[in-house]
């Protein structure tokens, strides 16, 4: 937490540095307790910084596997908050750190397009994230982020200046469906409800 607390800081006092205008809209619609998901459409590498330095309380994000792989992110990652998910396929690990989480009461962090955008627009969504949002029947919190895909798009190796939007939008309720057929037959719906959500709050990208 308090390392935590410390990298907030830095990012907030290099961004400015860098070129970089973070605007924050809606930080009200975080839940100030209790559990939640935060949702994030992803269009950078900086992504998880921004947002994560924009966001009113501690989040613990999914991030891929790969990510700790070496001995020094290894250790640094868990203590900002992150956990290890592995792309492209089911991990049930993952899904029981994220749920025992929020049992916590605690956020969690998601990005469930699973990859950074190659285009700035929403990709569509992993089954999966929106099969543990129906689980956990806990606040969802679409997040947009807008302008990341200027500042360092997936293919680029600099930093542009630029200001960046992270807007928070109104949380999703969705009952727990702790029933495997059940989940699957919400499945599309809530789909659909969490493409709008995230596509309400993106901006114009």
């Amino acid at each position: 937490m308090i390392l935590y607390s410390v990298f907030r800081g830095l990012i907030k006092a290099v961004m400015p540095l860098a070129g970089i205008r973070l605007v924050v809209e809606g930080r009200e619609h975080v839940p100030k307790t209790g559990p939640f998901i935060l949702i994030f459409n992803h269009q950078s590498i900086l992504d998880p910084i921004l947002a994560q330095t924009a966001c009113p309380r501690f989040v613990y994000s999914m991030a891929k596997s790969t990510q700790f792989a070496s001995p020094l992110w290894r250790w640094l990652l868990p203590k900002i908050g992150s956990f290890p998910t592995r792309r492209y396929q089911v991990d049930p690990q993952a899904v029981r750190t994220a749920l025992r989480l929020l049992d916590e009461g605690k956020g969690v962090g998601i990005y469930p397009e699973g990859e950074r955008s190659w285009d700035a627009r929403l990709q569509p969504l992993r089954r999966g994230t929106v099969r543990l949002i129906l689980k956990a029947g806990v606040p969802v919190v679409p997040c947009g982020i807008d302008g990341s895909f200027h500042i360092r798009p997936r293919w680029g190796s600099g930093l542009q200046r630029g200001p960046v939007t992270i807007r928070f939008g109104e949380p999703l309720c969705f009952l727990a469906q702790n029933v495997r057929t059940e989940r699957e037959a919400a499945l599309p719906d809530a789909i659909r409800k969490v493409e709008e959500a995230l596509q309400g709050v993106m901006g114009d990208e």
